[in-house]
């Protein structure tokens, strides 16, 4: 009981959306075999690449990944090799209207290239059974469901291994972004009264003569300063990093949460920049260091953006 409960409390894994698997299996019409690979995608996306007789079975394969992958470019890829009982030839009228039909689009348009004798061999009509072997019907169908219900579960496996490796990128990013965050901080708290005392100043030396009281210099400066600050910025990008640790730790989909995430963070980072572009010598170290931080959330939105 206990054991079950831990695992029910453990997060659920993170995926990468780049993978790849294989599986193949004696079928009763053959050995079946089937490939999955995916990429990157905002959505889930797939395309089947098989010969047209498992256009039977399309709309069955579809629902089942659907119920597996949540997003990502994925090939399917479906082959079958007939058993010995079921022998099959090749139609030369078809194989030869193919070629022929290849070479007059190559001397048409002044192509050079030869054909793929393995492509010829996929195109529809080119391979006939025997008369001892019909077409495939419904009844191979639980085979190749099982057959791409265990490819799937290798294909998230793999892309689990990679999320994990990848969250641990983040993680170290993560840990840059919060000590770039507290330096800023550091430089912000011993450059404030200079930069206050700086802007009274300036403040003086332009509205000297003008008959304004002191009092109201003091305080115009005051507010102008407090604009300046970068206290605000500082704070959200902190409370964010603990967000994006938590997203992190939580697992599941977190790749378009993350997105979001990651446009604030950037949002702040260029705040922060902009209010201490005229700070001087404290603006530059800042600057230096808010530059660095935002490398680290790009960085972060490049790797998430191959999470599921």
């Amino acid at each position: 009981m206990n054991a079950a409960l831990q695992m029910t409390n453990r997060p659920a894994a993170v995926r990468s959306m780049t993978g790849f698997a294989s599986v193949r299996r004696q079928t009763s019409a053959g050995e079946l075999t089937i490939s999955l690979r995916s990429v990157n995608h905002r959505g889930l996306d797939l395309h089947f690449h098989q010969i047209g007789e498992f256009a039977l079975f399309e709309n069955a394969m579809r629902a089942l990944l659907k119920g597996q992958i949540r997003r990502g470019h994925v090939e399917v890829r479906v082959s079958l090799a007939r058993s010995q009982s079921d022998t099959a030839f090749y139609n030369r009228g078809a194989l030869d209207r193919y070629l022929s039909a290849f070479r007059q689009v190559s001397q048409d348009f002044k192509l050079n290239g030869e054909p793929d004798l393995n492509v010829l061999f996929t195109l529809p009509g080119v391979f006939e059974q025997s008369d001892g072997a019909g077409p495939l019907n419904e009844t191979i169908q639980p085979e190749l469901l099982e057959a791409l219900s265990a490819c799937a579960a290798e294909l998230n496996a793999h892309r689990e291994r990679e999320g994990n490796a990848l969250c641990g990128e983040l993680e170290r990013e993560a840990d840059l972004i919060q000590s770039a965050t507290t330096g800023i901080r550091g430089i912000r708290t011993n450059a404030l009264p200079h930069f206050q005392t700086r802007l009274r100043e300036r403040m003086s030396e332009i509205l000297n003569g003008s008959g304004i009281p002191e009092a109201r210099i003091a305080e115009e400066a005051a507010l102008l300063a407090d604009r300046s600050d970068i206290e605000e910025e500082l704070t959200r990008l902190s409370v964010h990093t603990a967000e994006l640790r938590r997203i992190l730790a939580g697992g599941g989909e977190i790749g378009k949460r993350l997105d979001f995430l990651l446009q604030e963070m950037n949002r702040e980072a260029n705040t922060a920049l902009s209010k201490s572009s005229g700070a001087g010598e404290p603006g530059l170290e800042i600057t230096n260091l808010a530059l660095g931080l935002k490398a680290n959330i790009e960085r972060i939105r490049e790797q998430a953006l191959n999470l599921e």
